[in-house]
């Protein structure tokens, strides 16, 4: 365990809607998300605080968000101007430390163990951060301090919004006997009912377990509970995140159940558009899979991949027959295509194509 470092999880509050609201602030007494227009097929990014009081929360089909909450205005997203905040957002990051992982748009990891200002102290440090982004950009963050990565991203969520908390070295092995599973990234609400049934609900659990009992029941899993519930976690905060994937998908305005026309909308609209997204990735790296992704229209989803180095319009095709063949005759709700990025040094074979 790193007890010497000092990470610095932060994360915007309800980013898009936050931003949405601060630019409209007649809405601020108001449920907003964002997420389409009201009447799409679409599903929500995120909402505020007042929508969430009903119920709503991010990836609600917005059908269903509106049945919950019927007054929710719901908005179209402005993915130009969140990416323009975001900048600004890294540009106030980098006052206190170049050592910067993006999560995503509004979210991301510092290391400021070498920060000298606030006397190195992370926690005086996280609230200046905080405060420079209310009073420069009008919005608010949390933030999560501890000695390791996984551990600064479950604090910065206890005290949302507009919050901090601290995990101190001392503090871990407290912490984590009492933290919920399902507060470790990465782990589902699937994964947690699992967990549950085997009798593991809390960090504590899965320290008095032995690790090779976790691995036999859960896998890769189980070595990833066991190193986290021991408070391993020597990731260092990666300053240059490398994109693993390109994709896109579309939600229908009618559920499609026709596999030609699934097939003819994924060749002629899917896959130029992905070619166009992906086109600044594959000039420097190769593809290494294909892929494509089915939402039934009852929500379950599956997804069907195959390793590969080339756009081909046969697997593609593949692909999408055999994802759809498991929904057993269930309408399409949502299709998606996507490629994954390998690595630009890195030799990649090409595996005989089966199916199974």
């Amino acid at each position: 365990m790193s007890a010497l470092r000092k990470i610095i999880h932060v994360d915007m509050d309800a980013f898009y809607v936050s931003v949405e609201i601060r630019d409209k602030p007649e809405l601020a007494q108001k449920p907003v998300a964002v997420g389409g227009k009201a009447n799409s097929r679409g599903v929500l990014s995120t909402c505020n605080y007042i929508a969430r009081k009903y119920g709503v929360r991010s990836a609600m089909p917005n059908s269903v968000a509106l049945r919950k909450c019927p007054d929710l205005i719901i908005l179209p997203g402005r993915m130009e101007v969140y990416k323009s905040i975001s900048a600004q957002l890294r540009s106030i990051f980098l006052r206190y430390t170049d050592k910067i992982e993006p999560l995503s748009l509004d979210e991301a990891y510092l290391d400021v163990t070498h920060c000298t200002l606030f006397n190195g102290s992370a926690t005086l440090i996280a609230q200046d951060i905080r405060h420079s982004i209310f009073t420069e950009l009008n919005l608010t963050a949390s933030a999560g301090i501890a000695p390791v990565k996984f551990l600064a991203k479950v604090a910065s969520d206890l005290n949302k919004p507009n919050g901090q908390f601290v995990i101190t070295p001392n503090d871990i092995s407290d912490f984590i006997k009492n933290m919920p599973l399902n507060k470790i990234p990465g782990v589902g609400k699937v994964t947690f009912e699992k967990l549950k049934a085997n009798g593991f609900e809390t960090g504590k659990d899965i320290i008095k377990a032995q690790e090779h009992v976790l691995v036999s029941q859960f896998g890769r899993l189980g070595v990833s509970l066991w190193q986290k519930c021991h408070g391993i976690d020597n990731r260092e905060v990666e300053v240059t995140r490398v994109r693993k994937s390109v994709g896109v998908e579309r939600t229908f305005a009618q559920d499609v159940c026709d596999f030609e026309q699934l097939s003819q909308f994924m060749h002629t609209t899917l896959i130029p558009e992905l070619k166009r997204r992906a086109n600044g990735y594959i000039n420097t790296r190769e593809i290494s899979k294909l892929g494509v992704k089915v939402k039934f229209k009852d929500f379950q989803q599956t997804t069907k991949e195959f390793k590969f180095q080339h756009y081909d319009s046969d697997i593609f095709t593949a692909l999408l027959k055999e994802a759809i063949s498991r929904g057993n005759g269930k309408a399409v709700r949502l299709l998606g295509v996507h490629i994954g990025l390998g690595d630009e040094t890195k030799e990649l074979q090409q595996i005989a194509f089966e199916l199974g």
